[in-house]
C-alpha cells in the first residue's frame, strides 16, 4: 500500500499548522476523563568522555497544590508530531534553547509508563488522568537553564539523585522513573 510523497509529513516537505494540535482548557477536561493522553518523560543526563553519565537533571517546580516538588523533563505528544519532535520540544520548553539535547533519529524509550488518576495502580499517579507515557534518557551538552514554569535546574551526581531526600520530593512517579533509568544505564545506585 502506498500513500504517496504527501500524504505525511516525514520528509515530505509538509508544514503543518501545530494551533490545530492544541485543545481549548475544556476540551482537554474532557478528553482526558474519557481517554489515555501520550506523554514523553525525559531524564536529561551530562556523560563524561566514555559515555558514563556523570550528572542528572532534575527541575524544581511549584504544583498546583501549592508544594514544591522535583520532576524529570515531561509533557504531551500533540497530534500528527513525531516523537522525536515532542522530546525536542518539552527539552528546549524546560532546559532552554540551546541545551542541545542528543536525541537519536529513531528514540527509543528505556520503558512506558502508565499514569492513573487512582493512587496504587500502578508506581505512577498523575490526578487528572490516565497517561501513557514513552520515557528516554537523553544527554544534552549544551547550557541548561530552567525555563518556563520550572524554578530551578539542578544536575546531581546519580548516588544524589536517587538518595532518599531526593526521591521524597519526586512524586507521582519519577523518582521510580528515575531509578529504572538509572538502573537501565547501569549506573550503581
Amino acid at each position: 500500500m502506498s500513500f504517496g510523497n504527501d500524504a505525511f509529513s516525514g520528509g515530505s516537505g509538509i508544514d503543518l499548522d501545530r494551533r490545530e494540535a492544541w485543545l481549548s482548557r475544556e476540551e482537554l477536561e474532557s478528553v482526558r476523563g474519557r481517554m489515555p493522553i501520550l506523554y514523553v518523560d525525559a531524564v536529561p543526563v551530562r556523560v563524561d568522555g566514555s559515555g558514563q553519565v556523570i550528572r542528572v537533571g532534575l527541575l524544581l517546580r511549584a504544583r498546583a497544590d501549592g508544594t514544591i516538588a522535583r520532576e524529570l523533563v515531561s509533557g504531551r505528544v500533540l497530534y500528527h508530531e513525531l516523537v522525536r519532535d515532542a522530546l525536542l520540544r518539552h527539552l528546549e520548553k524546560d532546559l532552554g534553547p540551546v541545551a542541545l539535547p542528543q536525541v537519536p533519529p529513531s528514540p527509543q524509550p528505556f520503558t512506558v509508563a502508565e499514569y492513573f488518576p487512582t493512587p496504587g495502580v500502578t508506581p505512577f499517579h498523575d490526578p487528572r488522568q490516565h497517561a501513557v507515557s514513552l520515557a528516554f534518557i537523553v544527554p544534552v551538552s549544551g547550557d541548561c537553564a530552567p525555563q518556563q514554569d520550572a524554578l530551578d535546574l539542578a544536575w546531581l551526581t546519580p548516588a544524589e539523585a536517587t538518595a532518599p531526600s531526593t526521591l521524597e520530593e519526586m512524586p507521582g512517579g519519577h523518582g521510580v522513573l528515575l531509578r529504572q533509568a538509572l538502573a537501565h544505564l547501569g549506573c550503581a545506585i
